[in-house]
């Protein structure tokens, strides 16, 4: 996510307030800028359509709200998936701004925002995978840890937080699995 001035912060931190409250289909720019405590019109020049200022609350909300730090090793995954799951239902009405702009493939929304570092993993962990095998793991693995994964979970299945944290690590834990006789070790440094 590109740095952001104080007031396009302010404009999405009320932006996602407001969504919490009221959905993000009720709110208007108007109140949007009265919450933020500036002109309406500063809402426009930052974000001139409603597309734009959907796309940068849902990368803001990602990056701040559901950010968490980096796995050190791709076996690490599987528990930071079922800790991300926990945080999506701790805030549901900004789970499925995220999920849905994602998934809409709305002009900039990225769908796997971790893939590169997935990726740097797994070439450093198990780079003797093949690039079908890889590609394979990389897609599985994007998908699961995703806020798509909680919402599928939470409207298609109607599972419960714990119920889906677990779905989603042990989903994990079985692609991992398939690649765990391939891992090189680490040279001691």
């Amino acid at each position: 996510m590109t740095t952001l001035s104080g007031t396009q912060a302010a404009i999405l931190g009320a932006y996602a307030e407001l969504i919490e409250e009221l959905g993000s289909d009720d709110v208007s720019n108007r109140v949007i800028a009265r919450r933020a405590g500036i002109a309406e019109r500063t809402v426009f020049r930052n974000y001139p359509t409603r597309v734009d200022l959907l796309l940068a609350t849902a990368a803001w909300i990602e990056a701040t709200l559901f950010a968490r730090e980096e796995s050190h090793s791709i076996f690490d995954l599987p528990l930071a998936i079922r800790e991300a799951m926990h945080r999506y239902d701790a805030r549901p009405e900004l789970a499925h701004v995220v999920a849905e702009t994602a998934m809409r493939g709305m002009n900039g929304a990225s769908p796997s925002p971790g893939r590169a570092h997935l990726e740097q993993l797994l070439d450093a962990e198990v780079p003797s995978l093949d690039p079908v095998q890889r590609r394979t793991v990389i897609a599985a693995l994007s998908h699961l840890d995703s806020v798509g994964t909680w919402v599928t979970y939470r409207r298609e299945f109607g599972m419960d937080s714990r119920d889906i944290a677990d779905a989603a690590a042990w989903a994990a834990e079985a692609v991992l699995d398939s690649i765990r006789d391939r891992v090189t070790p680490r040279q001691a440094t």
